[in-house]
């Protein structure tokens, strides 16, 4: 640890030293309504005409150095219970349709026309909000986390309401955003602020305080200031329940099982303070949740899908950011599942959000139901969370998690695993540099030492360099069961990145450059959990990457990827992942392989992506290609189709085989309320096909009805008879859910 710490301070240190002020900030000074706004998207009204202009936009991309060729004008006023925002877009290629996904809300920004609005009510740069529209009057909100450095967050639902008007020369919106929908101190008089628009049809992306192209349009670190003329008040009582009521209907046919149950059960949130929420459940469900993307592991690792439970969503970055991604203390799926099935919770309880300007607080109490069918008994799950910001821009972090039955007259009685961890996350003034350093430890029954894992991770970036430096320890029994690893346990490992990237001014590219990337992974640590008894002993494994990417300005790109692996196996393994004959233990392996892929212009109606690999794998060979199609009808419609296979051949005895991975999806936005999605996934590694369709309508604001139907089928066995060519099915069910928001 201490070693750890030394190399992150000398890296730290150069970044004091690097030239570069913080550029001076746009301000916009809000004033309240003197009149009534009509939400229609015409700002027509006259207290428009006296409201302060946020104009002269400036490009973010395809380049950064020059004013917005497109016009675009924002106003803001308030009065007590709303912040008030329109927008004129000017439209200097009128003959030209806009470019939008569909109708269905949370749609991806980059990919549509639209407008932007973002704040940091705290003054941080750190934490916030987003609220975006495009040219239809599709709403997508979402959380800004780690200075918006990784985007948006969408799956934040809250009210908030625009209208927009499509005319000749121009479009228009009016946003209308509840003061009850933020979280903010009282008596605060200057927030952050920050404008953008995307504007396809002339590619061109931009924002009122100018965001370099290195960084998402959303970055807080780029904001202008936002000067009230009066703080903003704490709102009246801010409290919403949110009961809901299910009927499902299951068969599985492995079983000869049917089912059908009626459920029901409540959320609530209320803002305790203006910057600080209580968020209640009880017996929640999460059927309506979209199902997860499905991959072909043929890794040695467990893989990992993201949260998509709104219950975890809101604050998550307190909780979710501790850690790296492939070492984290909390990972919120863990709750109420094992080994891939659901464990229902009975209730829970979560306290997050600011104590002051400098201190973000997180607690969370979950308590799931015991399960006779899983021989899993009831679990209480608490996660706690302190965070302080240091050096202005920086954070310090504490976190500690604790998993423990109380179920005392079973096997499991006394059964409990913890963990405690703090995090130092860095941002130098400049925002040229960012880093990262933390120390966790569980603490559990199991016997031994080496319970802790520490990293170090840097990150240098500007208009043209990219500088990426990472090392990081699991001890050999580090257990994060409520956590998430991405490798084994009991190593080191040691990961750079280096990349270039030139801007010619004339030439059919808009940019290109080479990245040179390597991560090695080594045995070792402190078996007896003494810094005497530190070794470092054989690889593990290792990727060596040289790529060339090269892009156009109508957003198309193409990478070339050479690599060099090598692999360690310290268990058996089959690299089918089929269950097959497997590849002995304490044998190495060093293969290459060549991958070429390509993204085509997404603003077009139909839009693709291909690669293809090939090479080495193991003591065989592999090649692997992808296919990813999309058509956009607007505005009704996105039709595509995700295909990869993976063709691996062995020598014998080892098992070939031919894996296939196959999903098209079909979403329907009738109007901005009615949505129908289907998505369909054949899955050759796991032998499963499954078929999910989703209606919603969201008959008002943060209400919805939700039908849902999903089957499973097993893959037809090869070979002649009955079976052959025939999906066997699984299971089948359907789910029909209400939601209500009552706001109180």
């Amino acid at each position: 640890m201490h070693a750890q710490l030394l190399t992150f301070l000398l890296v730290i240190s150069t970044c004091f030293s690097l030239k570069g002020q913080e550029p001076e900030r746009k301000v916009y000074h809000i004033q309240r309504c003197t009149g009534k706004i009509v939400l229609d998207g015409e700002p027509d009204e006259a207290v428009w005409s006296v409201c302060e202009i946020a104009g002269d936009f400036w490009q973010s991309v395809p380049v950064d150095t020059s004013p917005a060729v497109s016009r675009t004008e924002f106003r803001m006023t308030y009065d007590d219970d709303f912040i008030y925002v329109s927008a004129i877009c000017y439209d200097d290629l009128p003959g030209k349709p806009y470019i939008i996904q569909s109708l269905k809300r949370d749609y991806s920004y980059p990919v549509s026309d639209g407008i932007g609005v973002y704040f940091d009510p705290f003054n941080d740069k750190t934490n916030g909000f987003a609220f975006t529209c495009n040219p239809f009057g599709v709403q997508r909100e979402g959380l800004l986390a780690n200075s918006g450095f990784f985007g948006v967050s969408t799956d934040w639902d809250n009210r908030w309401f625009v209208e927009t008007r499509r005319e000749a020369g121009a479009w228009k919106a009016e946003i209308a955003i509840p003061f009850k929908s933020l979280r903010y101190n009282d008596g605060v008089k200057q927030w952050r602020v920050n404008f953008s628009r995307n504007n396809l049809k002339r590619n061109e992306g931009s924002a009122w305080s100018p965001v370099p192209r290195v960084y998402n349009i959303a970055s807080l670190l780029h904001t202008g200031l936002l000067v009230w003329d009066q703080p903003p008040k704490k709102p009246g009582l801010n409290a919403a329940l949110i009961p809901y009521g299910i009927l499902s209907h299951t068969i599985d046919f492995t079983r000869d099982d049917e089912t059908t149950k009626p459920n029901g059960g409540v959320d609530a949130k209320v803002a305790v303070t203006s910057s600080l929420n209580l968020d209640l459940t009880f017996n929640p469900d999460f059927s309506q949740v979209e199902v997860d993307r499905q991959q072909t592991n043929l890794s040695r690792f467990s893989l990992f899908f993201p949260e998509r439970r709104n219950f975890f969503i809101e604050n998550s970055d307190l909780f979710a950011t501790f850690g790296f991604s492939k070492i984290r203390p909390f990972f919120s799926r863990n709750i109420c599942l094992y080994n891939g099935n659901t464990i229902p919770i009975a209730g829970g309880a979560r306290l997050s959000g600011k104590l002051d300007q400098n201190w973000r607080i997180g607690l969370m109490d979950m308590q799931t139901k015991a399960s006779a069918e899983f021989d899993q008994p009831a679990y209480n799950f608490a996660v706690g969370a302190l965070q302080r910001t240091v050096l202005k821009k920086s954070a310090l972090g504490a976190i500690l998690v604790n998993r423990q039955t109380f179920d005392k007259g079973s096997e499991h009685s006394g059964d409990y695993n913890r963990l405690a961890g703090v995090d130092f996350v860095y941002n130098s003034k400049n925002n040229l540099a960012t880093g990262k350093v933390f120390y966790h430890r569980t603490f559990d029954t199991l016997s031994g030492k080496d319970k802790a894992a520490t990293a170090v991770f840097f990150l240098y970036r500007t208009k043209n360099v990219n500088l990426e430096y990472n090392h990081e320890y699991v001890g050999e029994n580090f257990n994060p069961v409520v956590g998430f690893l991405g490798y084994d346990k009991g190593y080191f490992r040691f990961e750079n990145r280096a990349a270039y990237t030139w801007f010619p001014e004339k030439s059919a590219l808009l940019s290109h450059g080479p990245e040179i990337y390597q991560s090695q992974y080594w045995n070792g640590g402190f078996p007896g959990g003494k810094a005497s008894e530190f070794y470092i002993g054989r690889p593990l494994d290792y990727q060596y990457r040289m790529s060339y990417y090269l892009r156009w300005p109508n957003t198309a790109v193409l990478s070339v990827n050479l690599n060099a692996w090598y692999t360690f196996l310290r268990r058996a393994f089959d690299p089918t992942g089929t269950n097959a004959e497997r590849l002995p233990a304490a044998t190495s392996y060093e293969y290459r392989d060549v991958n070429v892929a390509f993204a085509s212009d997404f603003r077009k109606p139909f839009n693709y992506k291909v690669g293809a690999t090939g090479g080495r794998y193991f003591n065989g060979r592999k090649r692997t290609y992808t296919l990813e199609g999309v058509w956009r009808i607007q505005p009704i419609a996105i039709l595509s189709m995700a295909y990869e296979r993976n063709e691996i051949e062995l020598p014998s005895p080892y098992a070939s085989a031919y894996l296939d991975l196959l999903g098209p999806k079909f979403e329907f936005a009738f109007t901005k309320s009615v949505f129908f999605t289907t998505f369909i996934q054949y899955n050759r590694q796991i032998d499963n096909l499954n078929i999910n369709a989703r209606l919603q309508w969201r008959f008002k604001p943060m209400s919805d009805f939700y039908i849902v139907y999903t089957d499973n089928y097993f893959a037809p066995e090869p070979g002649a008879g009955d079976t052959a060519g025939k999906f066997a099915i699984r299971n089948r069910g359907v789910v029909f859910k209400l939601n209500y928001w009552l706001a109180i």
